[in-house]
């Protein structure tokens, strides 16, 4: 009975050591929120500068794996390069030994109960502030104080083994200095990270282990080592399903960890001896219960200079590793399996709604990219009597319908995303960008009726006078540079000339819409063509006008972006009705 009873204490205080990173990580996320984009330019600048804001923005959130899997939503939104990643990844292996040393420092050599609950104490008040910014500073408090009380909860828990024979006879077998134990140690370290998805969890309660007796200084050692291969899981986990780019920067996270092991498991007495004289006294001539006293503060330096030194063997081959994880991962065309699936990064570390914003804003500009496409196909088929139109139709039918998907649940996602807003400022970009996807998808349905229409037209055998093609062919490519103007302007806010460049495209649309509509109508009337082929014609002009629309609307929405209007004025040209084919 008093051996669950220890077990269940000891899982509870490193439960409680989770949550307290867990806190301390989202509210320092909330409170950088706004300035997201200013250490994403400070990123950008070369790979040494990628390395000191790792390191940085790790041992602030205190975990590697937010930091990682923070890198790989903006590798996804396109936000960072996959050699400013690497970087990035590289100094958050260093970062994340903050903890370490926190918990050899300050874990054992001091009570960090009173510590912990001033840090309560002092967020108490705070927690209950009208004002945001007060109430994520107390859950950065909360979670700081939190997390010492797991950690001094843990250091408590764990009995005194010492005077049982067959326990210590039992550990005394991880503790062997071989080859397989060692192999063993890091498998272990692997396994128990990937199930807490927390390396600095992992060094904690192995820190206390060994300050305890548990646990000697070779399997330490390799428990430590495995824990920042484990660590890797949670941004794999986060790249599932997301951009070729997100993969490959969680790729080059997972092979620079596992490399960094193996090289570690095939100089391990190298390294123990490197970090020897960095610490003072020899590790290697304490015994017994110095051992045990020595071994925290060891242990952290052994991880720092492992990880300085995997950083220092990588740095200089940066960007030849980058070309070798792009063979390691092949990009995949966009669309092959007609289903679109949202993969949004997020998990345990990461709620911060600047985060998502980033990822959707990704995913509306291959919204656009899609429609663009669509439209520029149908010209093609305007154009070429000799193209395969059954195919194309068909094609066409099958990207709408993904526009289709697309806007629903990225929709669905904007809406969730806004009941839990924490700024109206989000909320109102959040509107903006629910309205731009509706305009989008409304786009993708006018290109689809339209490449009906041309299939119409080549079953039938209708022909056009040259005239009226040529018109035709100007006004579809007046229409094609509106929304590709329109497209490479979505990841910023409009100015007022680029939004008046937009009215003088609607002008421009809706004059040839009046001169075509009334070159038809002159001709119905005068009995000249087949009646069936100029309405035919008259439903091209009036959905290339609808797509004019729809152009103005997402500008609009995008130049009004900057007043925060969660209501645009200009309302919605009626998405048409799709035509049979």
């Amino acid at each position: 009975m008093n051996t669950i009873l220890s077990l269940l204490q000891i899982i509870g205080s490193l439960g409680l050591f989770l949550f307290g990173i867990k806190m301390l990580s989202e509210g320092l996320q909330k409170s950088a929120g706004n300035r997201m984009k200013a250490i994403l330019r400070l990123m950008t600048k070369n790979r040494a500068i990628s390395i000191v804001t790792g390191i940085i923005i790790t041992i602030l959130i205190q975990s590697s794996s937010a930091t990682t899997v923070m890198v790989v939503s903006f590798v996804n939104a396109g936000l960072m390069n996959l050699i400013q990643a690497i970087g990035v990844i590289l100094g958050a292996n260093i970062g994340t030994t903050f903890t370490g040393w926190l918990v050899a420092l300050l874990g054992f050599s001091m009570d960090i109960t009173i510590l912990a609950l001033t840090a309560i104490a002092i967020a108490a008040p705070l927690m209950f502030s009208k004002r945001s910014k007060k109430r994520d500073l107390a859950d950065m408090l909360l979670g700081f104080g939190i997390l010492f009380l797991g950690l001094n909860f843990m250091s408590h828990a764990i009995p005194d083994i010492s005077t049982n024979e067959s326990v210590m006879a039992f550990l005394s077998l991880f503790n062997n200095d071989t080859f397989a134990m060692h192999l063993i140690g890091i498998l272990l370290g692997t396994l128990i990270t990937m199930v807490l998805q927390s390396s600095a969890a992992t060094m904690a309660m192995v820190l206390t282990m060994a300050y305890n007796g548990w646990l000697g200084l070779y399997a330490a050692t390799a428990v430590i080592l495995g824990s920042k291969i484990g660590t890797t899981i949670t941004a794999f986990l986060a790249s599932i399903g997301t951009s070729t780019a997100a993969k490959r920067a969680a790729w080059a996270h997972i092979l620079f960890n596992v490399t960094g092991g193996l090289l570690a498991l095939i100089f391990f007495h190298p390294l123990l001896h490197l970090v020897n004289l960095f610490t003072p006294g020899d590790i290697f001539s304490f015994e017994g219960s110095e051992l045990a006293l020595r071994l925290p503060f060891f242990l952290a330096m052994m991880a720092t200079l492992f990880s300085t030194i995997n950083m220092l063997l990588f740095f200089p081959f940066v960007r030849h590793y980058a070309r070798f994880i792009e063979r390691v991962v092949p990009a995949k065309a966009e669309y092959d399996e007609g289903t679109y699936h949202f993969k949004y990064i997020g998990g345990i570390f990461i709620d911060s709604p600047e985060i998502y914003l980033l990822a959707i804003r990704d995913e509306i500009k291959k919204m656009a990219n899609l429609a663009c496409n669509m439209l520029a196909r149908y010209r093609q088929m305007f154009n070429n009597n000799e193209v395969e139109v059954e195919d194309e139709v068909h094609r066409m039918k099958r990207d709408e319908e993904y526009a289709d998907q697309m806007q629903e649940q990225l929709s669905h996602f904007c809406v969730r995303l806004m009941q839990d807003s924490q700024t109206p400022t989000n909320a109102s970009t959040l509107n903006s960008l629910i309205r731009v996807m509706d305009e989008l998808e409304s786009v993708t349905d006018s290109c689809y009726n339209l490449a009906m229409l041309s299939q119409r037209r080549y079953a039938n055998r209708w022909h056009f006078d040259d005239v009226m093609d040529k018109e035709m062919r100007d006004y579809q490519d007046l229409v094609q540079e509106f929304l590709d103007y329109v497209r490479d302007r979505m990841d910023r806010t409009l100015t007022k000339a680029e939004m008046q460049k937009a009215n003088e495209f609607e002008e421009q649309v809706n004059h040839w819409r009046t001169s075509l509509s009334a070159t038809i109508q002159e001709r119905l009337s005068e009995g000249k063509g087949d009646v069936k082929a100029e309405l035919l014609l008259l439903e091209k002009v009036r959905h290339l006008e609808h797509i004019g629309d729809y152009c103005t609307n997402i500008a609009e929405a995008y130049h009004q972006a900057v007043k925060h209007t969660p209501v645009l004025q200009k309302r919605s040209a009626k998405s048409p009705q799709r035509m049979n084919a």
